[in-house]
This record gives C-alpha cells, structure tokens and sequence, in this order.
C-alpha cells in the first residue's frame, strides 16, 4: 500500500524499524538510569534538596515573581515586536525602491546582531539616560534587545508567507479592482497567516527562553535569575536548574498546543463545503445555466 507522500514499508523494512525502535529505546533507558546513578552518587537526589520545591515561601519569595519577571518581559515583547515584524515585513514587499532598500537594510542589520549584545547596549544607552529609573533599566533593556531582533526576524516570516501564496491571488485581485493595500490587508496576510503561524510560534518559543538572557548579564528579575537566587539559599543547584527547567517547558508546551489548536481552527475554517462536481454534473449545471440565462434574455 502507497501513500500519496511514501511508499509505505515493507516486511523487511517493518522488521528494521521494529529493531531500530527496540534499540533506541534500551540506549535511552540506559542514558536515563546513567544520569540517575550520577546524581543519586553525587547526593542530588535527597529529600532535603527537593523539599524546598514543596513549600509556598521558594515559590512566593523566589520562583513566582521570577516567573511574573519572564511573562512580562515575554509579553511586552511580543505585543511590539508582531505588529512591528508585521509592518516591517510588508515595507520590504513595497514596489517603492526608497521604502524597500532602508527597510531591508535595517531589518538585516538587526537580524545580524546577536540579542545579548542588543540587550548590553541598549542596558548602556538607558544607564545614559536621567528618565530613566535603575530599577526599570534591566526590564526596558530586555525589551528592547528582544523586539529588535525578533521584529526582523518576523519581518523575514512575514515576507516569506506573503511570497509563498500563488501569483494568481495577487492578479486575481487586481482583476477586480483592488489597490496593492487592499490586496495585502484583505487577500494575502489573512491567507498567509496559517502559512506563518508554525514559524511565528517558534519566534515566540525564542522570546520566552531568551529573557533568561536579561537575568544573567544585566541582573534582570527573571526566572532563571530568581533560580539562582534560590540555589544560593537551599543549596539545591541541580534540584533547581530541573525545577526551572520544567516550568520552561510547561510554558512552551502552554504556548505551541494553542498555536496548534489555533492553526487548525483557521484551516478548518478556510475548507470550502462546496461539492465537487463531476465533469456530466458540470456539463449539465452548465446548460441549465445558458438554458435559464437564455430564458431570462
């Protein structure tokens, strides 16, 4: 049996993932008891060193505002950099030279650097500036370094998903009378947002693990941060960095499952529920078409 992607395997081939299964699961079940002895060996695994985790003031006093700390530098982030990768996206499809060029050349510039340096800069920029409280300086410097570079990033998606669509839905549009700003707002980007959203969520898995970034160089209050923090009073480095680890993924899980769910509610809803007729069906829809057209005359 064939799918329209593969051919589906064989017996023999069957027998060989079979094997490669097999084997790939004893290697991980010997990785995982290794890491186990090594840390029940070295005395990371002791109820003491745990024991923290289960009490609400490691949570109240260290975990949570640090976590409060990730989500509100995360959520600023992408409430500016989307609507401004959007924008910049769009400028470089322009037919105007002057917008298309400083546009893709800022957007390239961004793209280039990477978002610590982003951060350390924009921490000195801000350290410059009176307006600006200390305790506020680590917050707006992660900030700032995460839209710049996430704002190019989503331009490039942007402007690739608006490129993927085909010729056609442009001409087509034209056909009919529409401008090239109508065209882009009520044609292309509603198309082309399933074609971006895997591409965006991953930009947006990036912006909440790169706030970690802020915690470390700049002393911002984030999770990673506040996970130092911790260690340094319960010394319970490692029982930490796993604790930390799992609310990162519990985070990212949270954030691809709705984007999932949200791809397929949008394809679904952009599934026709037409019938597709058949060429006599055609042919006599056809007729009855000029039959009445004719009548009508």
């Amino acid at each position: 049996m064939t799918s329209v992607l593969y051919d589906a395997p064989g017996p023999r081939a069957r027998r060989r993932n079979v094997l490669f299964s097999v084997l790939f699961a004893v290697l991980m079940a010997a990785l995982l008891w290794w890491v186990w002895q090594a840390l029940d060996d070295k005395g990371q695994l002791k109820w003491a060193l745990w024991q923290p985790f289960t009490t609400a003031d490691a949570w109240s006093t260290y975990l949570l505002p640090g976590l409060w700390g990730t989500l509100k530098a995360a959520a600023l982030s992408v409430v500016i950099a989307l609507p401004l990768g959007a924008a910049l996206g769009i400028a470089r499809l322009s037919d105007h030279r002057w917008v298309r060029v400083p546009v893709g050349a800022v957007v390239e510039f961004f793209r280039s650097i990477p978002v610590l340096l982003l951060m350390l800069f924009a921490n000195e920029l801000y350290a410059q500036s009176a307006n600006i409280a200390s305790e506020d300086r680590p917050l707006y410097a992660v900030v700032t370094g995460l839209v710049l570079y996430n704002a190019s990033v989503l331009a490039e998606v942007v402007r690739a998903g608006v490129l993927a669509l085909p010729k056609g839905q442009t001409e087509a549009a034209y056909a009919i009378g529409l401008r090239k700003g109508q065209t882009m707002t009520s044609i292309l980007l509603p198309q082309s947002v399933t074609v971006m959203l895997p591409a965006i969520v991953s930009q947006l898995v990036v912006i909440v693990k790169d706030t970690a970034l802020g915690g470390v160089m700049i002393s911002y209050a984030e999770l990673l941060s506040a996970r130092s923090t911790l260690a340094a009073n319960y010394a319970n480095v490692i029982p930490s960095f796993v604790v930390v680890a799992v609310i990162f993924i519990i985070l990212n899980f949270t954030l691809t499952s709705f984007a999932s769910w949200l791809e397929g509610r949008l394809r679904r809803g952009k599934k026709t529920t037409g019938a597709v007729l058949s060429p006599n069906d055609a042919t006599i829809a056809g007729t009855a078409a000029t039959g009445a057209g004719g009548g009508v005359a």
